[in-house]
Formats: C-alpha cells, sequence, structure tokens
C-alpha cells in the first residue's frame, strides 16, 4: 500500500512536470504573434511574408510528427521530450535578432521541429501519468494545454512587448528560462516507458489509429482542421485585422484577443466532458459556427467588443469539440498506442493549420482581408454540417488512462 502510495505521488509529479513543459513549449510558439505588427512596422514585413511564417512553422511540425511521432515509444518520453525543449530553446536564440523575413522563418521552423516532437512525445507521456479520476482529465490536458500554452504566450508577449524594456527580445528570455526549468522537471521524473529496439525502423513515415475507432477519424478530422485554421489565422491575420479593421495597434490587445481564441479552449473541453464523444462535437462546432458568424459581422462593422466576445465563443466551442474529438480517438488505447495516435491528430491538427494558410498567403494579392475571413467562415459552415451529419461513438467504452 505504501509502495502504491509512493507511485501514484511519483506518477502525479510526472504528470506536472509533463503538463509544465507543455505550456512552455507552446508559450513559446505563442510568444511571436504579438512581435509581428512590430515586425511588420519595423522591418517591411508583409501580411504574405507573417503567412509564410505560420507556414513554415505548421510544415516542421507535420515533417517531425510524420518522421518522429512514434520515437518515444522505443527511446522514451523523457528523452524525446528533452530533445524538444532544447529545439524550441535554439528558435528563441535565433528570434532575440530578427531582422530579415528569413531569420523568422527559420526561427520558427525550429520552434515547429520542437512543437512536433513535444505534442507527440509530451502529450502521450501526459496520459501516461494522469490521474484514474476523473476519467476526463487526461484527455482534456493532453488537447487543451496546448491552447492554454499559447494564451499564455501571447499574453505575456503582448504585455512585455507594450509596457516592458527590450520590447523585441524580453520574451524569448524568458521564454528560454521557461523551457529550461521544464527540460529540468522532466529530466528527474519517472521514465513510463521502457526502452525497445526499433527506433530507427519507427522513422520511417507511418499514420495511423486503432482499428476499433477508424469509424471516428473523418469527423476528427474535419474538428481539427476547421478549428486549427482559425488558430492559424489568427496567428497569421489577425494582428493586421486588429490594427488595420479594429483600430489599434496595442501589443497586449493583440495578444488579449489571440488568447481570447486559445484560452477559453481550456474551459470549453471539460464541460464537453459531460456528453458523449459525438454529442459534445455536434454540440461545439455548432457553437464554433456561430462564434464565426460573429466573427464575420465584427469585421465587417469594425466592432471590438463583439470580435472579443465572438473569439471567446469560437475559442471555448472548440474546446468541447477538439477534446470530444481526442476522447473517442483514445478510447481503448493501449501504452505504446498513445504516442502514435497523438502523432495523428497533430497531423491533422497542423494540416489544418498548413494547407489554408498557405492558400491565404497567395490570396492576400489579391482578396482583402475581409474576404478571407469569409473564406475560413465557409470551412466552419461546411465542416459544422459534415459534424452534426456523421459524428459518432466509439465502438468500446471511452478509454481509462491507464494500460
Amino acid at each position: 500500500m505504501i509502495n502504491l502510495g509512493r507511485q501514484d505521488r511519483t506518477l502525479r509529479r510526472a504528470f506536472v512536470a509533463a503538463v509544465v513543459s507543455l505550456v512552455a513549449t507552446f508559450a513559446a510558439v505563442g510568444s511571436t504573434i504579438p512581435l509581428f505588427n512590430i515586425y511588420r512596422a519595423e522591418e517591411g514585413f508583409t501580411n504574405a511574408d507573417i503567412s509564410l511564417t505560420v507556414v513554415a512553422y505548421s510544415a516542421a511540425t507535420l515533417s517531425t510528427l510524420l518522421v518522429l511521432g512514434r520515437l518515444s515509444n522505443h527511446v522514451g518520453r523523457r528523452s524525446s521530450a528533452v530533445a524538444s525543449l532544447g529545439l524550441l530553446v535554439l528558435g528563441c536564440l535565433l528570434l532575440l535578432n530578427v531582422h530579415h523575413i528569413g531569420v523568422l522563418i527559420a526561427g520558427r521552423l525550429l520552434m515547429g521541429l520542437g512543437a512536433g516532437l513535444a505534442s507527440s512525445s509530451l502529450t502521450a507521456y501526459i496520459v501516461d501519468t494522469a490521474p484514474a479520476r476523473p476519467t476526463w482529465l487526461a484527455s482534456v490536458a493532453s488537447s487543451q494545454t496546448v491552447m492554454l500554452g499559447l494564451a499564455v504566450g501571447a499574453i505575456a508577449s503582448g504585455a512585455l512587448v507594450q509596457f516592458g524594456p527590450w520590447p523585441r527580445d524580453l520574451i524569448y528570455l524568458v521564454a528560454i528560462g521557461l523551457l529550461l526549468l521544464s527540460a529540468a522537471l522532466v529530466a528527474i521524473s519517472p521514465e513510463t516507458v521502457t526502452r525497445t529496439p526499433g527506433g530507427w525502423r519507427s522513422l520511417r513515415p507511418s499514420v495511423r489509429v486503432p482499428v476499433q475507432v477508424r469509424h471516428l477519424l473523418p469527423v476528427a478530422a474535419g474538428v481539427f482542421l476547421a478549428t486549427w485554421a482559425t488558430g492559424a489565422f489568427y496567428q497569421a491575420f489577425v494582428p493586421a485585422l486588429v490594427a488595420d479593421q479594429l483600430h489599434t495597434r496595442s501589443s497586449l490587445v493583440i495578444g488579449l484577443v489571440f488568447a481570447a481564441y486559445m484560452g477559453p479552449s481550456a474551459i470549453g473541453a471539460p464541460l464537453g466532458g459531460r456528453f458523449s464523444p459525438a454529442a459534445a462535437q455536434r454540440i461545439g462546432m455548432t457553437a464554433f459556427l456561430a462564434g464565426w458568424i460573429g466573427l464575420i459581422t465584427a469585421i465587417s462593422t469594425g466592432a471590438l467588443p463583439l470580435f472579443i466576445a465572438a473569439t471567446i465563443t469560437a475559442g471555448a466551442s472548440q474546446g468541447i469539440a477538439i477534446s470530444a474529438a481526442i476522447r473517442g480517438l483514445l478510447s481503448g488505447s493501449t501504452l505504446r498506442g498513445r504516442a502514435p495516435t497523438f502523432a495523428v491528430v497533430y497531423l491533422l491538427s497542423y494540416s489544418g493549420a498548413t494547407i489554408p494558410s498557405l492558400i491565404s498567403a497567395q490570396l492576400t494579392n489579391t482578396f482583402a482581408l475581409p474576404q478571407i475571413a469569409l473564406g475560413y467562415g465557409g470551412l466552419a459552415l461546411i465542416t459544422t454540417v459534415f459534424t452534426v451529419l456523421a459524428a459518432r461513438n466509439p465502438h468500446t467504452p471511452v478509454y481509462s488512462t491507464k494500460g
């Protein structure tokens, strides 16, 4: 009994270390967003340039998930997690000296490599070490910690850019400190996976989920596509929209607007745990579409309060839909099946962020930002209709965090 209690406490410490590390990872990723307008004003970067940095980040993350998504099953969660945090530190160091678009793209690319490795290893580590109760904690923590980290990074960056010294550098120095602290916490935490041969073979690109949940994949893919495309829209275009359409250039306001989309996701996710995965996805995507209708109305009228209210609505509802989709895909999962499943989840998610961003970057020379926003709203409409019609529940009981 004493040994079991000690083991539970050790796993809880590992759970906290994994959550803190994932927050730090995506706080570093989100820290760049409030600086985009400064780069536009001081370095002459265009909306197309900024959109390409989002593409570079997402493409690097996609590539990492394809190649390294299963690596932590063989080398261990801790080694993969520490490596991911190291890549993010290198990205932050590079972004301390941004005077050319190539440097910004390279820094975001390094962040993408680190975020991709973290997306499979740290999320699997969270599920490995999560308490058995409440049952929704593992899926919510693994899916919504990303959103929380992005929100924290954006708000902290906006505040430091507007009120702190060294506006282009201080946030990256803070992020580096958090990442190094996270690496130390992970290094002293217990490993949950026994090292096994086959690490090199695992680098061959592979995309798979357990057969018993494959029928859930089309709707889950639609949910990830629409919600992460919107997140990429906020990264690439909302700084310019806030400045040009909503008439404020405050870095803190930009950070708060971005956080208003990402932060409420963590609140919406536990609410979705009260419903079955299918019902929660339907509810979440319907509310998400309502949020987009509000966003388009706010952009066309220049109403900042409506824009923020609609952003909060879309953010909370995406949390409901995303966590429900992940809860379904993790149904009946095993210890070694989690990292590949999360690799597929984030592969789909970053595809949703990359492809629309790449298309939008090309369209910025032809269409105004409000027209591009209409395109994203159309994607939300199509996905919501598909989700309402096609959402299904897993065949097996919703998963336990252990085993």
